[in-house]
């Protein structure tokens, strides 16, 4: 194989690994967003129709850019508040939840 195909080669791999590596923070800031977008509303909309979602929200995906403890939190919250009624989700989401919401 010449050089220039080495070199080819070796460019296009590692233009293909950046790729992944940018969707793949992509998608979880994507992730991320929905997560935090679902726990902040669902807090609104069961106990404090006045509450803020948007600082909720931006708070949220701040905190879980830098700790993924707090990614996984809300990903843990938004998974575990589902469908359930409020009473339910409180008593059975709550510890996953309070490190999002107040």
């Amino acid at each position: 194989m010449s050089q220039f195909k080495k070199s080819t080669a070796f460019l296009v791999g590692g233009l293909g690994l950046l790729l992944l590596s940018v969707f793949a923070v992509n998608c979880d800031s994507v992730e991320t967003a929905f997560d935090c977008e679902q726990v902040c509303t669902r807090y609104r909309d069961c106990y404090d129709a006045s509450y803020n979602v948007d600082n909720c929200r931006s708070s949220c995906r701040s905190r879980a850019a830098n700790d993924s403890t707090v990614r996984q939190a809300a990903d843990t919250c938004e998974a575990c508040i589902g469908d359930k009624s409020c009473l339910s989700a409180t008593f059975q989401c709550g510890g996953s939840c309070s490190n999002i919401v107040p």
